[in-house]
C-alpha cells in the first residue's frame, strides 16, 4: 500500500470507522472487504479468534454457538476485520451444519483474498451431550503451501487439547 493515500484506502474499506453500521441477519459474503498487504514479500500468519459465532441447525432451527478460529498466510490481499465480524454475524439466521459453516467461511475468504494458506476451525459448544469441532484448510496448489496444508491436515489435533472454551 506504499504510496496510497487515505482517500484511496477508504474506497476499498467502507465499514471500518463507519458509525452507521448495519447488521445483516442473513448469510451475505458480499459484506467482506479486503485491503492490500503491506508485506507481500514475507510469509506470516494472521489469526482471528471469533468466540461469538452463531448459526442455526438446518433441521431443528435451534441455535448453534462456536468459537471460530481463522488463520491465514496472506499474499496480496488481507481481510478487513470489521467486515469479517459483520460477515460472521450474518450467519446468525443461516441454517447449515457445522462442517458446512467452516467450509463456507474458508471458501469465501479464499475467493476474497486468494491467500497462500488458510485454515478454519470451528469449536462448537455441546448440544445433546456432544460437541463438533470441524477443521478445514487449503494451500495454494503447486506451492509449498499445498504441502503445508496436507501436513497440517494429516497432523491436525493428534493430541486432544484442553477444552477451555465451553
Amino acid at each position: 500500500m506504499a504510496g496510497r493515500n487515505e482517500e484511496e484506502l477508504k474506497k476499498d474499506i467502507s465499514l471500518l470507522g463507519n458509525q452507521g453500521t448495519k447488521y445483516t441477519f442473513e448469510y451475505d459474503p458480499s459484506i467482506l472487504e479486503s485491503f492490500d498487504n503491506k508485506h507481500p514479500n514475507r510469509d506470516y500468519f494472521v489469526k482471528f479468534n471469533c468466540p461469538e459465532f452463531t448459526s442455526l441447525c438446518p433441521v431443528t432451527g435451534q441455535p448453534d454457538f462456536a468459537t471460530i478460529y481463522i488463520s491465514y498466510i496472506p499474499d496480496i490481499k488481507m481481510v478487513e476485520s470489521k467486515s469479517l465480524k459483520l460477515y460472521l454475524f450474518s450467519f446468525r439466521n443461516h441454517g447449515d451444519f457445522h462442517e458446512d459453516c467452516v467450509n463456507i467461511i474458508m471458501n469465501d475468504l479464499i475467493k476474497l483474498m486468494n491467500p497462500r494458506y488458510i485454515e478454519v476451525w470451528g469449536k462448537f459448544t455441546p448440544r445433546g451431550g456432544i460437541s463438533i469441532d470441524p477443521y478445514c484448510n487449503w494451500g495454494r496448489p503447486g506451492t509449498k503451501f499445498e504441502e503445508m496444508a496436507n501436513y497440517r491436515l494429516m497432523n491436525h489435533d493428534l493430541y486432544p487439547e484442553k477444552v477451555d472454551n465451553r
